[in-house]
């Protein structure tokens, strides 16, 4: 813990409250960690305009957003996108199924062709076009019966690969999108090892990061699989896990 140069942490679940907020105790720590020159990135699935809004109280060193399509560092930016073709193809397939919720993430915009609760898109039938003229970081489908997830698997070219977040929602993304390939780029562009960062996560996108950074620490509300691969589990997000250990094994340390 001594040789921490970066902080690597989750939002949604983790750094933040369940109602998204972010507590004062955690942004103070996190001040301080920067105090002391240590790093503080964030890899969300979230896009950046939904990130970005916690810029203004922790003014993160780099950014992963969107899964690792999006990789925001040093005024510069990273992105793998699904390629026009593939997300054509794709576009076709779950097309041919009526009932399907489907969303297209472009890192700027969302677009869906069914409302969607509790996710500002703009609604359009022809999403095909879109992908086209603005290019895609992210395809998401709502599981809401049996037969989704099976749908989608046998769409996807051999370029793509899907996580599940929260239980229902299956994000769709170019292989090379990956909070892991993202957290490389940051390390690499901050000159800091893997084995000297911490990461902090709760769900299934998270673990291949928590394997590979020299520590990798689960929040208590997590997954059953990151909590069981973590070298330490902390206490829930809306608990200030996140800065309690940070505080605790890390601050106290280079305070004392």
């Amino acid at each position: 813990m001594k040789n921490v140069k970066a902080i690597v942490v989750d939002l949604d679940k983790t750094l933040l409250h369940t109602n998204k907020t972010i507590s004062a105790y955690t942004v103070e720590v996190l001040r301080q960690c920067k105090k002391h020159n240590i790093k503080i990135m964030i890899a969300t699935a979230r896009p950046l305009r939904n990130t970005i809004l916690y810029y203004e109280a922790i003014p993160f060193d780099a950014m992963t957003v969107s899964n690792g399509s999006r990789i925001i560092y040093d005024n510069q930016k990273t992105e793998y996108g699904i390629p026009h073709q593939s997300a054509n193809k794709l576009l076709d397939t779950l097309g041919r199924y009526s009932n399907l919720r489907i969303t297209l993430e472009t890192g700027d915009h969302a677009y869906s062709n069914k409302p969607i609760q509790d996710y500002e898109t703009t609604l359009s039938n022809d999403l095909k076009s879109i992908a086209q003229k603005e290019g895609v970081l992210k395809i998401l489908v709502h599981i809401d019966d049996d037969k989704t997830l099976s749908i989608v698997e046998k769409s996807l070219t051999k370029d793509l690969y899907y996580t599940i977040a929260n239980g229902h929602l299956i994000q769709i993304m170019n292989k090379s999108a990956t909070k892991w390939n993202g957290v490389k780029v940051m390390l690499d562009a901050a000159n800091c090892t893997a084995e000297e960062t911490i990461f902090f996560g709760d769900d299934y996108d998270d673990i291949e990061a928590i394997k590979m950074c020299g520590t990798g620490v689960a929040v208590f509300n997590g997954v059953t699989e990151v909590k069981n691969i973590a070298d330490y589990i902390t206490e829930s997000n809306d608990a200030d896990g996140v800065a309690k250990f940070i505080d605790e094994e890390i601050l106290k340390h280079i305070k004392s």
